[in-house]
């Protein structure tokens, strides 16, 4: 850090000095450096109590307690000349401890703070010009798990950093700032920079942050979603297997949405599938090319009539132009991830499964044969069976 001396148009050095070779302390200093002009924290906060101690049967302390701009409270932790190796597990304690502290505890330990800083100061009065409020009883303070942490030291350990940057992807707020002291001649200077997250990639690493607590959270429901899954369809395959059917007798449950079994020509497979939204029973043709796929469609189709009789209902018949494959289904409303629902759906699917397999797989085989005998389509993909 350099002074500039206009009149000799020039910069000069400072010296970079440490707070204990000045003979600073932390507490009686730093902190009340601190206290006194939290802006150098680089926002407007407002200090509502130091050396903070009102934690049930601990006797710990910590150094400031602030709230910002959204009624957040923020955690503050000075260090001088080193952070020490466990100042990210102290400031999380802090947080938790914090987290409990309703609108009237805060209002309690900031009407104490002011007894003494500020006499005849009525807190709610403090905290209403603070937030730019005019009603307190509009005001929110400490709103779920909004508490922040701001570390400050003049140097911090690597574990600190690894620490403070790993816990970020978690979504929990917190900075570092680095507070050196320098001097010229008799003159002392003091800096503060924020140097995790730095400021001009803070709104980057928060977007990072909340994007991996999003990849975390998809995981932690794919993993769910896997579970549910795989116990629906051994409950629906044990169901299906007590029916007169044994198209599933060798089919294990999976993980994804859908499960199937073969008809006897490849490529086309009788399904079922299982979403939030619904239960299905199909015939799924996919050969790996979609002409084949229309040419088995559309002479399944030209026997609907017989199809449907069979069936003994309905079915949906999709042609899914905008995709490769083709289905012929039976469908019904349901969630796979409401258990409450699964005895319906089930009953329903194995119901619909037993019938298309029998109104169906004769005519499969009969269609595949055919199709086989006038396709224009590589004859050994014909032949796959």
């Amino acid at each position: 850090m350099y002074r500039i001396n206009k009149s000799a148009n020039s910069i000069q050095r400072l010296e970079q000095k440490t707070f204990s070779s000045l003979g600073f302390r932390e507490r009686d200093h730093l902190q009340e450096w601190i206290a006194k002009q939290p802006d150098v924290l680089g926002e407007d906060l407002l200090i509502i109590q130091k050396e903070f101690s009102g934690f049930d049967a601990t006797h710990e302390r910590l150094d400031l307690l602030a709230l910002d701009k959204q009624g957040a409270l923020v955690i503050i932790e000075n260090k001088l000349d080193d952070s020490g190796r466990d100042v990210t597990w102290q400031a999380l304690k802090y947080a938790s401890y914090c987290s409990g502290l309703s609108k009237s505890n805060i209002v309690k330990i900031f009407q104490k703070y002011l007894d003494i800083a500020e006499p005849g100061v009525n807190a709610e009065d403090r905290i209403c010009e603070f937030l730019e409020n005019q009603d307190f009883t509009e005001v929110t303070l400490n709103k779920g798990v909004t508490q922040r942490i701001m570390l400050i030291a003049a140097n911090f350990r690597k574990e600190v950093t690894s620490t403070v940057l790993w816990l970020m992807n978690f979504k929990l707020r917190l900075q570092c700032f680095r507070a050196t002291p320098y001097a010229m001649g008799e003159e002392l200077f003091l800096n503060v920079e924020q140097i995790i997250p730095t400021q001009d990639t803070e709104e980057y690493m928060i977007g990072m942050a909340e994007k991996a607590q999003d990849d975390i959270e998809d995981q932690v429901e794919q993993k769910h979603r896997h579970v549910v899954r795989r116990e629906f369809w051994g409950r629906l395959i044990d169901s299906m297997n007590a029916s007169p059917s044994n198209l599933y007798q060798s089919i294990s449950p999976g993980v994804y949405s859908w499960i199937g079994a073969g008809s006897g020509v490849g490529g086309i497979s009788f399904n079922f599938v299982a979403t939030k939204q619904y239960g299905r029973a199909e015939l799924y043709i996919d050969r790996g090319n979609k002409t084949e796929n229309e040419l088995v469609f559309e002479a399944l189709a030209a026997r609907k009539n017989e199809i449907q009789t069979a069936f003994g209902g309905e079915l949906e018949w999709e042609r899914l132009d905008e995709k490769r494959a083709c289905r012929i289904k039976a469908e019904t409303v349901g969630n796979v991830y409401d258990r409450e629902q699964w005895d319906e759906m089930i009953n329903f699917m194995v119901d619909a499964m037993c019938r298309l397999e029998a109104s169906l797989k004769g005519p499969v085989r009969e269609v595949w044969e055919q199709v086989k005998a006038r396709s224009p389509i590589n004859p050994e993909s014909m032949n796959s069976i």
